[in-house]
């Protein structure tokens, strides 16, 4: 009696066995996420980057208002050019 429910345990587990013949597909499923999240993780620290440059030209755009402000700069008398370039970064704030 016990060899019968021996052997009956054993023949049940043998679908189960069966599944899995060693074609190597789980390994194949594994690598696929591990490097979508490879990929994922690699756009998640760009955005950070671009977010961290993102806050730093604000910090400078502050910066520089702060500066223009303080200077008390008459920007009446400035030309279009200058102003434009002011603005656009390219030219220093005067003093």
């Amino acid at each position: 009696m016990k060899s019968t429910i021996a052997i009956l345990g054993v023949l049940a587990l043998l679908p189960l066995a069966a599944c899995d013949k060693g074609k190597g597909d789980d390994a194949l499923a594994a690598n696929i996420t591990e490097a979508a999240d490879n990929r994922a993780d690699m756009i998640d620290n760009q955005a950070e980057m671009m977010k961290d440059q993102a806050d730093q030209i604000r910090d400078n755009a502050e910066n520089r208002a702060d500066a223009v402000d303080d200077a008390d700069v008459n920007a009446n008398a400035m030309t279009p050019a200058q102003r434009e370039a002011i603005i656009n970064n390219t030219a220093p704030v005067p003093q």
